[in-house]
Formats: structure tokens, sequence, C-alpha cells
């Protein structure tokens, strides 16, 4: 069993001052990195490529909702997404590029493909026809000249083109359903304030026994893991009885690449780098593989050329990322001491 192993099974008695060397030492490094012009592109790649296949998984919102304050319009690149920090052209904003309502429609799955059928799909040609894309018979089927039309407001906006309709497409299109609806934000703990396991919660952070705890979402396993609900941006640390110890807000991936279902962390690293060099990740845990890259939780990036963090806490619960799940740094801090490689990742 190795040391990590062993710090997730016995946590130790004051974590917060493991936590806040580390952090200062991840800094440091950040700082050095910088002054020194040094490109750590060619020194660990984290694309996180993969890609989702068409599914009518319906975007289900949360028993209660917090209010919360307006979370900054997405913005997506104007190619396929390759990883984290994926760069967006100066000025481009595919959000703000939608056509009026049509009929006031909103979709309610993550994505269609060919064969598809029903309302939803109708709403999409609906959207296309009135952006003058769709010139065929509204029928509600998701055929070969629905994924055309696709495909040519994919091309016009910079979308990734796939002839699938899914987030970004409904973005531009103005039919995507409001995600800050679908985010519970609970109320900041008290300064020091720890959670289940003696570990200092963030202020995105509630502790297992709080009664202002999320629930966990239906259908999102058993046992000892970490269960990360993409509609909810939010994430649970569960123990191997079944007890919550703490959950906490995320900013996730803005694509359809973070793959539904139950996965394993297999590899971990203090210090990563994004795709493109850009940014430094902190405290990187891998949880899905792919052919060109990997998607993993880690902390709030921060820009190699500056040393400024990507985003701020506030930012937290909104969609951000290139594929991985960006964490406010205390909960990164708690997430590595939790998942050890071979823990469970369960995504909803």
């Amino acid at each position: 069993m190795s040391d990590d192993d062993t710090r997730a099974l016995y946590p130790r008695r004051s974590p917060q001052r493991v936590r806040k060397n580390r952090m200062t030492a991840l800094a440091a490094g950040a700082a050095v990195i910088t002054l020194a012009g040094v490109g750590i592109a060619t020194v660990l790649r984290e694309p996180t490529g993969g890609s989702v296949s068409a599914s009518n998984e319906p975007l289900a919102a949360p028993t209660t909702v917090a209010p919360a304050p307006t979370a900054p319009v997405a913005t997506a690149p104007a190619s396929a997404p390759t990883g984290e920090e994926t760069a967006v052209p100066a000025g481009f904003d595919n959000a703000i590029a939608a056509t009026d309502e049509p009929d006031g429609c909103r979709l309610t799955v993550r994505s269609m493909g060919i064969g598809k059928s029903g309302p939803d799909v109708e709403c999409l040609q609906k959207a296309l026809a009135d952006a003058g894309l769709y010139t065929a018979t509204i029928n509600g089927l998701y055929d070969n000249a629905t994924a055309e039309a696709v495909r040519h407001l994919q091309e016009q906006r910079g979308l990734f083109v796939d002839g699938v309709a899914g987030r970004e497409t409904g973005l531009s299109l103005g039919i995507w359903p409001d995600e800050e609806s679908l985010v519970v934000r609970t109320p900041p703990p008290p300064e020091g304030a720890e959670d289940r396991w003696g570990f200092e919660l963030s202020p995105v952070a509630v502790s297992g026994d709080d009664p202002n705890l999320p629930p966990l979402p239906a259908a999102s396993g058993s046992g000892r893991r970490v269960v990360y609900d993409r509609a909810g941006q939010r994430a649970w640390a569960v123990d191997e009885n079944d007890q919550v110890i703490r959950s906490w807000l995320v900013s996730g991936s803005q694509y359809d690449n973070e793959v539904p279902g139950t996965h394993e962390v297999f590899s971990r690293s203090e210090q990563s780098s994004a795709w493109n060099g850009k940014a430094i990740l902190p405290l990187m845990i891998r949880w899905y593989p792919t052919d060109i890259g990997n998607l993993g939780f880690h902390g709030i990036p921060i820009h190699v050329e500056n040393g400024e963090p990507y985003q701020t806490t506030d930012e937290l619960g909104t969609r951000l990322s290139g594929g991985c799940q960006r964490q406010h740094d205390t909960d990164a801090a708690f997430m590595w001491e939790f998942a050890t490689v071979g823990t469970t990742v369960v995504v909803t």
C-alpha cells in the first residue's frame, strides 16, 4: 500500500497543515515556472479527449434550489474540445449568437443524433428553421436533413462539427435549459468549519451531517466512492458505510465529454499541465482515460503566464472547463487524500 493509500484510509489529525504546505509548494512551483519561462506542454499533457454518443438522458432538476448569483455565460472554442483550457477565439461567444426561442421550447435531453424522435427533435427543427438552416418538414424525426442542418449551424458558429445536437448547439439556438436552476448552492460554512473527517470546508462545500446537504443523485452506486452530478455541477465523497463525508460545487466541462457511468481513479499527479501548456493543474486525479487524453478532478487552474487563477470561487457551479472538474483548492486538497488510485467515481 502506498503512502497516499495509507493517508486516505487513516486521515491525519491536522489535515489543514498538510494541505497548506502542499498548496504553498504548488504556488511556489508555479512562480518558478512562470519566471523561468519554461513551457510545460511537453512535460505532462492533459487533453480531455473522448466523445459522448447521442443519448436521451433527461436533464433532471434537484429537489430544492437555493437562491444563487447570476452565473457567467460559458464560451466555446472554434474547434473540437481537445483538452482542459481549450482556447477561445477573441470576442467569440456562441451562447450570445442564439436566435429567438422557437415557441419558447427547451430541450429536455443532453444530446440527440440520427434516429431519435419526439418533442425535443421537433423543438430543435423549429429552432434550426428560425435560423434559416432547415427547410424540410418539421416532423420530430432526427433524420439526415436534420443532422445536415445541425452540421451547418456548427460550422457557421465555430462549434465542434459532428451533426449531433448537444449543449453547445442548444445554447447557440437558445433552446438549452437554464443550467443555474439545476445547481444547489448551500450557505457558506462558518470559518474553520470541518467535514466528518475533520477536513476544512471550502466556501462551496457542506459537511455530510449538515441539514443543508443536497441528496445524492438516484442510482449513484454504493460503498466508498466519489459521485459527480453533471447537471448540478456537484460532487459527493461517500465512505464505505454509504455515509456522505462532504459535498461541494465544481466547474465541469462545457462539452459532452464527461461520460456517465461507473469509473475508477487510475492516475494522480500533484502538479500537471493543460494540453496547451498554458495552465498548471494542481492535485490532478484522473478517472477517465481516452485515446487522446484524460479527464480528472483538480484544483483551480493557474495561468503559467502570470500565476493568476483561471476562475473565481463564485464561478464554481458553472461549466467552464474543457473536460476536467475544477475544484476550490480546499476541496481539491480533501480529494487528494480521499480519492486514491482505485477509488470508484460515479458520474450521473
